[in-house]
């Protein structure tokens, strides 16, 4: 079953926790804090593939999670860290936000990119030993593992691009130059999914993709066509076919770039070739007849190829005018390439005190991975939260914002931790 979007939610492995424990042997007196650091939870990887050629692996399992990391144990023993989980995906397909923003697009086979981040695991009491304080009763709990909801879309990777309306010879001329057999039929929407085929002109391999038929209104959800236009994105050269055998040529023409001008400004900019199909029907008169009709719809000295897929005429001429036109178009994409932005990590954000009606808000990134990572059952971990919002400084502008004993101060937003000043 072919697949080109689905909707999944992606789960992070939660870090593990640390532990409290204290080193107790025969023979040892007083044994010091032991408790190991809780492991890393597993990362979730998309890597792109070859071997993929759908997201139907996806239609029935919307939950991808990652394992979590175990928690720390005696004796200062480290909890086992979880595996990344890979999950592979398409050449081609792009991920986006739950807001439609594009977030990746794995577009090169072996390209990886990690969606969620895995928590880290908690610090065991053995991490807090220090001269002052020698028999810690504190340990962290893991942090929890990224979580969100993302749209995968694929769209074909190609050179070539067969666009046309339903019954135009796409899936015919796609069968006659490669070894792809799509089913061929003389109904309208014969072909439901792209279908993909490798034609070798002049030592250069050429990918070519059959691109269902697409109708009036296509680009605004009606018929099958706008299922598949995103297909056309990625295509360097358009092949426009058109059946000679229409009453109106002209019209079908305008049909077709008006859909694509509609869906998206930068495909209908492509580079396009014409080709009237099925000549092998009409007598050199008709053909004449109706490529004059066709050329009163047509920018000014273009050229048309008149084609029959089934009687292999024409088809040379229109490969080696493809494969020029591919060329020219990957000499100006490596010329015209932006550099590739570098992303540095930035700080992460400063806290922010807010006075609201229930209380003090504090957010921020730091003071908010702490409380995360606080036990706050114990006593020494909620003494240890209070002594890091003071070295922030945070109480210290609570105390500048007027707080006074009894007050809430709440940590996050939606609510992390609720501490009493």
């Amino acid at each position: 079953m072919f697949v080109d979007k689905v909707k999944v939610n992606i789960q992070a492995g939660d870090g593990g926790s640390g532990i409290v424990s204290f080193r107790h042997e025969i023979y040892v007196d007083k044994g010091g804090p032991d408790g190991g650091d809780g492991g890393n939870g597993g990362d979730v990887v998309l890597t792109a593939s070859n071997n993929q050629n759908s997201l139907a692996a996806f239609r029935y399992n919307k939950l991808i999670k990652a394992k979590d990391g175990q928690s720390g144990s005696k004796t200062r023993k480290h909890g086992r860290s979880a595996d990344d989980l890979i999950v592979l995906v398409p050449v081609g397909t792009m991920v986006l936000d739950e807001n439609n923003v594009p977030i990746a697009d794995l577009t090169d086979d072996c390209q990886t990119f990690v969606i969620a981040k895995g928590g880290k695991g908690g610090f065991g009491n053995a991490h807090f030993t220090s001269s002052v304080r020698q028999a810690p009763r504190i340990a962290e709990k893991g942090e929890k593992g990224f979580r969100g909801e993302f749209i995968f879309e694929l769209k074909v990777l190609a050179d070539v691009g067969l666009i046309g309306l339903p019954n135009a010879g796409k899936s015919s001329l796609l069968a006659s130059i490669s070894n792809a057999r799509p089913e061929i039929a003389d109904y309208p929407f014969t072909t439901l999914i792209p279908h993909l085929g490798v034609v070798d002109v002049a030592g250069q391999s050429i990918l070519f993709a059959d691109i269902p038929g697409l109708i009036e209104g296509a680009s605004h959800g009606k018929g099958l066509g706008d299922e598949f236009l995103r297909h056309v994105s990625r295509c360097k050269v358009l092949v426009h076919l058109i059946d000679i055998n229409s009453n109106d040529i002209a019209a079908d023409y305008k049909t077709i770039r008006q859909e694509l001008a509609d869906y998206s400004k930068e495909i209908a900019k492509k580079p396009e070739i014409i080709a009237l199909t099925k000549i092998e029907t009409l007598s050199q008169d008709l053909i004449d007849m109706q490529l004059q009709f066709l050329k009163e719809a047509i920018p000014p000295k273009t050229n048309v190829y008149l084609i029959s897929a089934y009687a292999k005429k024409g088809l040379d001429d229109l490969l080696y005018e493809l494969k020029k036109k591919i060329n020219l178009k990957t000499r100006k994409k490596a010329a015209t390439k932006p550099l590739l932005p570098v992303i540095r990590l930035g700080e992460e954000q400063s806290w922010v005190v807010t006075k609201i009606k229930a209380g003090y808000l504090i957010k921020g990134a730091k003071i908010e991975k702490f409380a995360n990572r606080t036990d706050f059952k114990s006593d020494q971990g909620v003494t240890r939260l209070r002594d890091i919002m003071k070295k922030m400084g945070i109480m210290h502008q609570l105390r500048k914002d007027g707080i006074n004993p009894g007050n809430k101060i709440i940590i996050g937003n939606p609510k992390i931790a609720e501490l009493e000043y």
